[in-house]
Parts: C-alpha cells; sequence; structure tokens
C-alpha cells in the first residue's frame, strides 16, 4: 500500500502519474438544472470507467481539483465585499460591483455561476460513489487496498457534504428548530449520477432537516472511514495536509454545529480537534507568513497548488492589482482599520499601505493585503497575487469553541479560547477573566471579525448574529481617498434579517427546473 505523499514535489509527481481519469465540469455557462449531473467531460464509458483502487485513486484526483477550487477566488471574496469590512473605489472598473452595491438579485452571473459549479462537483462526488461499491465489494481485494479504497470514498463523501454545506450557508436562511421541518427551505438534494432531460425528475427544495441528514450522514461515514484508515495505516496526520483527515471532518462538523447552534456539539467537536495537539497556533512572529508563503503548523487543510499545477483563483486580486498603484477595495476604517489593537500582529499582515493613482492624483491609502501572493506560485518573474486556499484553521476552530461555549452558558471555556487566540496574535497580551456573557459575547464576535475578515465568514456570521450594517464611509483623518469611494457603495445598509443575507436560487435554474416553482428564497 502506497504511504501518503505529503511533499509539494511528491504530490506534484503523484497527480501527473495518475492524472485524473475525468475532467472537470467547468463552465458554469454549461449547466443548467436539466443536467446538473452531467457526465464529467472527456469521461470514459459509465459502466467501466472506474473498475479498480486505481481508478478510484486517478477518479479522487478530480475531486481534490474541485476542493481546491471552491476554496478560492470569488468562492471567498463574493460574500465580504457584498458585507461591511470593504469600500470600492472608482478605479476598480465596477468589477464585483452588484456585490459591492447591494444589487443582488437572480441574474447575477457570479452567484449563478456558484450554484452551478458546486451541483457540478457534487455531480463529480456522485459518479465516484456511484461505482465504488463495486470495487470495495471485490472479495479480491486484500485488507490494505479496501483500506485504500474506503479512504477515497470517505474523501468522497466529505467533499460532497462540504459542497452542500457552502449551498447550504448561502442559498438558505438561518436555520431554526422551527424551520427545519418547513418544505423548501433546505436545497435540492441529488445523491444518484443519473443524467436526464426528464425535467420531471429534476428535485425541489427538501426541507433544511433533510439537507443536513445528508451532510451529517456523508461526515460520519467519512470519519468512519478516515479514522479506521489512519488507525490501521502507518499514516501520520499532521498540518498543512494536502488530503482530508479525520480532523478535517471534525472542523467541519464543528462549523455546521455553529451554524445549526447546536452548542454542545460544537464544543465538543471542536476540542476534538484543539486537544489533538496536532495543530498550533501561529504566534506573533510567524503569523504574517502564513499568508504570504501559505504554510503554518495552524492549517487543518490546505489544498495543494505549485507552479506548474495551480488550479486556484486569485483571491487577495479582488482587492489589490500587481500594479503598486492600483486598489479595487479598501478595508473600510470602523468595520475593519481601527479594531485592532497596538501589537496586534494581523494589523501588519492583513494592511499594507499604497499610494494609489487616479485622475493623476496621488492617494495614500491602506488597502488589503491578507493575499498577499506566494512567489512560490507565481508563473514566471510578475506577482499573479495567487495564494493556496487555507479552508480549516486552527484559529477559526477556537472561535467556533468560544462562541459556543458562551452560547451554552460556559464562560470560563468560553473565555480560555478568546484569550488564547488573542495571545498568540497579541504581543504582551494579559489574559482577561469573563463574569457577563453579554460583554464575552461581544468581545468573542469582535475577535472573529477581526481574525477572519477576508475569509468569506462575515455574511454568514451577521445573518447568524442578526445584525444589520451601514458601512463607514469615513477615513483615515486627512486622506482625500473618499473623494474615489464609489458613491454608491458608500451608502449600502443592511438591517437585521436581511433578506440579501440569503442569495436567491439563480434565475435560470428557477425557470429550468418546474419542481422549484415558488420555492425562490423570500425577497426575490
Amino acid at each position: 500500500m502506497n504511504s501518503e505523499l505529503t511533499s509539494h514535489s511528491k504530490f506534484q509527481r503523484q497527480y501527473e502519474n495518475e492524472k485524473n481519469i475525468f475532467s472537470t465540469v467547468a463552465a458554469a455557462s454549461l449547466i443548467s438544472s436539466c443536467d446538473m449531473d452531467l457526465a464529467p467531460v472527456g469521461s470514459l464509458d459509465d459502466g467501466n470507467a472506474i473498475e479498480s483502487v486505481t481508478d478510484l485513486m486517478k477518479a479522487r484526483n478530480g475531486i481534490y481539483e474541485n476542493l481546491r477550487s471552491i476554496a478560492t477566488g470569488g468562492y471567498v471574496f463574493y460574500t465580504d465585499i457584498q458585507m461591511d469590512q470593504f469600500m470600492g473605489l472608482t478605479i476598480n472598473g465596477n468589477q464585483n460591483g452588484q456585490f459591492a452595491h447591494g444589487n443582488i438579485n437572480s441574474s447575477i452571473s457570479d452567484i449563478e455561476g456558484v450554484w452551478a459549479n458546486c451541483y457540478s462537483y457534487i455531480a463529480n462526488a456522485n459518479y465516484l460513489l456511484g461505482h465504488a461499491d463495486h470495487v470495495t465489494a471485490n472479495p479480491d481485494l486484500d485488507s490494505d487496498d479496501l483500506l485504500e479504497a474506503k479512504r477515497y470514498v470517505a474523501e468522497t463523501r466529505f467533499a460532497r457534504a462540504y459542497y452542500y454545506y457552502y449551498l447550504f450557508d448561502h442559498f438558505c436562511e438561518t436555520y431554526s428548530p422551527a424551520l427545519g421541518d418547513v418544505a423548501a427551505k433546505g436545497l435540492p438534494l441529488v445523491t444518484v449520477f443519473n443524467p436526464t432531460g426528464d425535467i420531471a425528475a429534476y428535485p425541489g427544495r427538501s426541507t433544511m432537516n433533510e439537507t443536513f441528514k445528508l451532510i451529517d450522514d456523508d461526515l460520519a461515514a467519512a470519519y468512519t472511514d478516515l479514522k479506521a484508515y489512519e488507525t490501521e495505516t502507518s499514516y501520520a496526520v499532521a498540518p498543512m495536509a494536502a488530503y482530508v483527515n479525520s480532523y478535517t471532518v471534525l472542523a467541519l462538523q464543528a462549523r455546521l454545529a455553529l451554524l445549526r447552534q447546536d452548542w454542545k456539539t460544537a464544543v465538543a467537536k471542536a476540542n476534538e480537534v484543539i486537544n489533538s495537539g496536532i495543530y498550533t497556533l501561529a504566534d506573533v512572529d510567524s503569523y504574517a507568513a502564513m499568508w504570504a508563503q501559505d504554510a503554518s503548523d495552524e492549517l487543518i487543510f490546505r489544498p495543494i497548488s505549485t507552479r506548474t499545477e495551480r488550479g486556484i483563483s486569485s483571491t487577495g486580486g479582488a482587492y489589490i492589482d500587481g500594479n503598486p498603484e492600483m486598489a479595487y477595495y479598501v478595508p473600510t476604517l470602523g468595520g475593519a482599520l481601527t479594531t485592532y489593537v497596538n501589537g496586534d500582529v494581523r494589523f501588519d499582515a492583513f494592511f499594507g499601505i499604497r499610494s494609489l493613482r487616479a485622475n493623476g492624483i496621488t492617494y495614500p491609502a491602506y488597502v488589503f493585503n491578507k493575499y498577499p501572493g506566494n512567489t512560490e506560485l507565481n508563473s514566471g518573474s510578475n506577482n499573479d497575487l495567487m495564494n493556496m486556499g487555507k479552508p480549516f484553521r486552527l484559529s477559526e476552530t477556537y472561535l467556533i469553541l468560544a462562541e459556543a461555549a458562551c452560547e451554552d452558558g460556559d464562560l470560563s471555556t468560553a473565555g480560555k479560547a478568546l484569550n488564547d487566540i488573542r495571545a498568540a496574535r497579541i504581543a504582551g497580551y494579559e489574559e482577561e477573566i469573563f463574569s457577563n456573557a453579554d460583554i464575552l459575547r461581544q468581545q468573542i464576535r469582535e475577535e472573529r471579525t477581526k481574525e477572519l475578515i477576508g475569509e468569506g465568514f462575515r455574511m454568514s456570521d451577521l445573518r447568524r448574529w442578526n445584525l444589520g450594517f451601514k458601512r463607514d464611509a469615513t477615513y483615515v483623518q486627512g486622506s482625500s481617498l473618499p473623494e474615489i469611494f464609489v458613491t454608491v457603495d458608500t451608502q449600502v445598509e443592511y438591517t437585521a434579517g436581511d433578506y440579501r443575507y440569503v442569495w436567491p436560487i439563480p434565475n435560470t435554474e428557477m425557470e429550468n427546473n418546474p419542481q422549484l416553482k415558488g420555492q425562490q428564497n423570500p425577497g426575490y
């Protein structure tokens, strides 16, 4: 049985030698409800494409291509540009303008692309899962090969659960027990690869509880088989894992429990990750390097990219340009810049100063530099602003623990988790004792906002907290930068419960799938 390949070079050799048995369905414009289970482009005959463990391993490479893709680019930055922490500049050419302007509607092509691509990724997962039983049931498999096969299946079930989580977090209302069993509040669920042009067979929206049952079942099965693999082989779980492991599953389970306000489960799952001792929070000396070099012992899962096989989109390119005199979106004053205290390593890691040029005038400005571009991923001498995705970090797990414990009334556990985060981020930090739940809750929310800025959580957080916002159009005293703020962006305001905290089901999907009639999200 092959040992795990974790280094960049080893992974690249494996990837090149075991090229994916099918190509990812990529173009969103080619996807609609009538073909959400399209056969992967370039696939072999459906009956004989996956016949062996080796075939499963090759198909599994395609699953990781999808996981790598969804961890960067618009999948991450669309919702952050939509919220309160960034302001558009007139020199941005209106890129991502509809999100920034608050003009959210069912015809936005980027939202359609997210929906369509996620369902194409689900189709790829269903394709592999639909053939896996044929392989694992082979009586001639030895025990090592069977473990490998079950591992690939487990990784794929995690991936499918992750895509459904992502869709739920963007296209469904805040979960509550009262809404859990209400029809058409969840997602259309597809679990079988069965391409069809029969519109009568297209799924309508499920209930929230049905959606979560699918996710929960996939994650439970994934955890069981990944843990078995880790226990029965010489595989050593380590930070910066290029492959999904049992702790990646736990991290997603903790995130999902927070989303559902299941505080006890969130605490339990987060503690399993933290108490494993495998991962360590980056300290004040190493934190910035995590973002510039994509390397840190607090990274639980880091889908691999290389110079020759990047497979990612630029996340930082939504905010800054390779030209140092250009930027597209800048951090707001009250929503971002002024929230950090002296000695907080995150300020210098996330924000840099540029002299921006517009209409022949120079505007000194803070820009968002959390994704500065990893030089190891540049295709040439220019900065391509490419960074590997970091979908699961230990700091998020600490913040889940802090919030869930606080809401569950365990102020001691919540306060310790908050102190641990601050001690790793703020030079000379002195621990605090928290005895007031309301004060602690507010500080946890502020810490989550500071730590996770630009990582795609803000819309989900504000929706869960039932908070609104008004963008802060002021700026650093004496700066003339507001002269080139996009006027409409300065006027964006969301009330608590604003319908735009939930994205609309794309118009093309509503038109092509008759089962979705009357199931659009409120407000659209």
